[in-house]
């Protein structure tokens, strides 16, 4: 049996304190590297970094020694640490994926991924990877090559931190079998929030995807019935814009939405806006408008009511009912005096109508709501072309382009403005 040697506390506290120097140095230079190549992948992370003290390095130091005598100091894997803290359960692995990217990982452990949910041990991805070489050679680094990195989410490091107080610190634990079931339905209800936030954030993505391209089929049928009346060859010398079809939205494979029925009571509002929302995409805008009816008997806030009737006056217009798309949008109006966007899409509907007045009064309705929209200066300028106020429908085009230099529309639009003043 090899001889156990006694550490001499005193020595080992002053080899080790006069590292701190270059060992602050180093941890500077990692967590830059850190943040230059690891944070960019995930948004509002939180990096922490650490050099271990003294006390806690003994600590380690002298169990390290219980288990092998023969360890040398530098052997110690965590002088130095960095915690990286993640809003979102998906981040975890973003994370550790850019980790193994960008360092050499040695090690990977997974702590608290066998604990039952009667226990109360904290969660946390453990990384051991080596400084970048560059790192070391910089400060001659001959004492420290690994560095500790910490994958947590928010409430995961606002448990541990917690834990490390109640727990950790302290070697007899003298908690009752009540105790013990009141940590762990903390450390329950921490996790089971993680899981909802989490959820929520596919939740929103995926509603956010949904409505992206309801507002682009929408404005693909707009283009169809207002652009080709002004860039036509005869006009301005530029090739007509070819009508685009109203193609159906390919479901996502790893979508949630279900085939549910319009009328399913158990469902909540959410989730029949979200198929509302799926089946439009699709092009089945009769089952759109039923949902969408649906969700209105269940008498939804205002707020929420003047979103319902803005999505279902879409689906109705894509229909070519533009009647009910003309009294959903005035619907969504009175709920939400301020909806802007409802005062929008009444004012298209009007346009593609060819009711060029009320065309005009809603355009300017929205603007006077929210006078920043290039699309809708655009189109008002369009509206004041069919009427013959050419003047008018310069104003708006430059007005849309100064707010968007890049409106390659507005630009073309202005060139055939500018051939009709003579200018």
């Amino acid at each position: 049996m090899q001889e156990r040697t006694i550490p001499n506390k005193l020595e080992l506290k002053k080899q080790y304190e006069a590292q701190n120097d270059r060992r602050a140095l180093i941890i500077h230079d990692f967590e830059g590297y850190v943040q230059q190549h690891i944070l960019p992948v995930v948004s509002h992370v939180t990096l922490k970094a650490r050099p271990k003290s003294f006390a806690s390095f003994f600590k380690k130091y002298i169990r390290y020694l219980r288990e092998d005598p023969g360890i040398d100091l530098p052997q110690i894997p965590d002088q130095i640490g960095i915690r990286i803290i993640c809003p979102f359960l998906e981040d975890l692995k973003t994370v550790e994926e850019a980790c193994r990217r960008h360092l050499e990982v040695l090690e990977i452990e997974r702590k608290g991924s066998g604990y039952s949910f009667k226990e109360f041990g904290y969660e946390s991805i453990h990384l051991l990877a080596r400084i970048p070489g560059e790192i070391l050679a910089r400060h001659n680094a001959d004492f420290v090559e690994v560095a500790e990195i910490q994958i947590r989410t928010i409430l995961q490091d606002a448990w541990a931190e917690v834990e490390h107080e109640l727990v950790y610190k302290i070697e007899f634990t003298p908690y009752d079998d009540q105790m013990k079931r009141k940590l762990a339905a903390v450390n329950a209800s921490l996790s089971l929030a993680d899981t909802v936030f989490q959820e929520i954030r596919n939740y929103q993505r995926q509603f956010r995807q949904e409505l992206d391209k309801r507002h682009s089929s929408f404005f693909k049928k707009v283009e169809e019935y207002t652009t080709d009346e002004i860039f036509s060859p005869e006009t301005a010398g530029i090739p007509a814009v070819q009508p685009v079809g109203f193609p159906a939205v390919q479901p996502d494979k790893t979508s949630r939405l279900s085939n549910l029925p319009a009328s399913s009571a158990s469902t909540s509002i959410d989730d029949l806006l979200l198929n509302a929302l799926y089946v439009h995409n699709k092009g089945e805008f009769d089952r759109a408008v039923e949902f969408y009816t649906v969700i209105l008997g269940l008498s939804p806030p205002a707020q929420t009511a003047s979103i319902i009737y803005k999505h279902r006056g879409m689906a109705y217009f894509a229909m070519s009912r533009y009647e009910n798309a003309i009294a959903d949008f005035t619907e969504a109006l009175k709920l939400d005096p301020t909806s802007y966007k409802a005062a929008y899409y009444r004012a298209v509907v009007h346009q593609v109508e060819k009711n060029y007045t009320e065309a005009v009064d809603d355009f300017s309705f929205a603007l006077s709501l929210n006078p920043y929209q290039a699309w809708a200066l655009y189109r008002r300028a369009q509206v004041y072309y069919h009427i013959g106020d050419y003047p008018a429908a310069l104003a708006d085009c430059e007005s849309a382009l100064s707010l968007d230099h890049d409106f390659n529309a507005a630009a073309k639009f202005k060139a055939v403005l500018l051939t009709k003043l003579q200018m």
